[in-house]
């Protein structure tokens, strides 16, 4: 397997000679497939959910900080939207603290402002009329 990061290639795996691959059973050939499998969806999960789209470092001990920092930011976010009982996607709820950053209003405050912002422009929204 291949990995390219600014301009540089790395193999990651172990070579195996035509005669090892014979030795291999059926079983191990699946076992090792499906292990594929998981890692090629975890990446994916972290892609699209954690969108982690590059690591910033190259050592392993670097890429494991990143990941374990994604993940514990995507379940503190996801506990906030289960606690204050948000009927929003962890993405929307993980939007809404990206934009109010810097704001220094308690966290309720801000998706009590973020809920009913919502349902006023849903009324105005409503009640429009054409002719």
């Amino acid at each position: 397997m291949r990995f390219a990061a600014k301009g540089k290639i790395r193999l990651v795996g172990q070579e195996v000679s035509g005669q090892q691959i014979f030795q291999i059973s059926a079983e191990n050939v699946a076992l090792l497939y499906k292990y594929r499998w998981r890692v090629e969806l975890f990446f994916k999960f972290l892609k699209q959910h954690l969108h982690v789209k590059e690591f910033f470092g190259t050592t392993e001990n670097a890429v494991r900080i990143q990941i374990y920092s994604a993940i514990i930011a995507y379940c503190l976010v996801a506990i906030l939207g289960h606690e204050l009982s948000l009927d929003k996607d962890i993405y929307d709820v993980l939007r809404g603290l990206e934009l109010s950053m810097f704001d220094k209003s308690p966290v309720v405050e801000l998706f009590k402002k973020s809920r009913s912002l919502t349902q006023s422009e849903e009324a105005i929204q409503l009640s429009l009329k054409f002719d």
